[in-house]
């Protein structure tokens, strides 16, 4: 089971680190398919590893010649964190009054799939939709603020979401929005870490397992950053569309799931 688990966090870091998804896109919901602990554990899970991979993915591309947006992303990093606390309010309310864990599981799944099937027809229409270049903070700041509780309230990093915002609204390449999608996704996933802990819903979990996927999360972030400087923007854009397409077809399937147990 830690292999497992250590397997999946790798995989989907590297591919998070490379298109800026983040890594708990893919991570939550394919432990939903598994199915191995229950929907809050998982999204502790995938948040704490996240918060990882995003880190030690900052660090390493600070000296790259793809740089940060410092002003939209901080405006947004900023949103995103009190997005945070309404996202973290929601999901324990949800949590109050529906202790049956299936009905979390199939609201994130159904949620999660509507939201990713509408960045997945962005992506395929990206070459006919004009995108902006807004560059006024009350934009970003709400930007910021809704991605932030729709990501908390999942135990996703938000990535997808995030990408195709920065490109709509900021018209910025596949490339820089990656790395503008990974900072703001770890002020994000700290927000959500420091929310569970305070407000007591640290679910239980095995220490072996947290600890396997941070380390997943850590090497598939460093992998992802060895592959990203060799790759061009059309093969990110590509790899982007495929994984999308994987994530709403495993939230199908885990909503199918959950909805049966409900």
């Amino acid at each position: 089971m830690v292999l497992i688990h250590f397997l999946v966090s790798f995989a989907a870091s590297v591919v998070g680190a490379i298109s800026g998804i983040g890594g708990g896109v893919i991570i939550k919901p394919t432990l939903d398919f598994i199915g191995l602990q229950s929907p809050t554990t998982i999204s502790f899970l995938s948040a704490t590893t996240v918060l990882a991979m995003t880190t030690v993915t900052l660090m390493r591309n600070k000296n790259t010649s793809i740089k940060l947006d410092k002003k939209i992303s901080t405006i947004m990093a900023v949103g995103g964190i009190l997005g945070g606390f309404l996202g973290k309010y929601v999901f324990n309310s949800v949590h109050s009054s529906f202790p049956n864990e299936a009905v979390i599981g199939a609201t994130q799944s159904i949620i999660l799939l509507i939201l990713t099937l509408g960045v997945l027809i962005t992506s395929l229409l990206k070459s006919k939709i004009r995108s902006l270049e807004l560059s006024h903070w009350s934009v970003s700041f709400m930007a910021g603020l809704a991605l932030g509780a729709i990501s908390t309230f999942l135990g996703i990093g938000g990535g997808p979401f995030n990408l195709t915002v920065l490109y709509l609204l900021f018209s910025m390449d596949s490339k820089t929005a990656a790395l503008n999608s990974i900072f703001i996704i770890f002020f994000s996933q700290l927000t959500n870490l420091i929310l569970t802990v305070v407000t007591g819903y640290v679910p239980e979990f095995s220490v072996m397992i947290l600890v396997s996927m941070i380390i997943g999360g850590i090497t598939g972030g460093l992998a992802g950053i060895f592959f990203s400087k060799r790759m061009t923007n059309r093969q990110v854009d590509y790899l982007f569309i495929c994984v999308t397409i994987i994530i709403i077809a495993t939230s199908f399937i885990n909503f199918t799931k959950y909805m049966n147990q409900i």
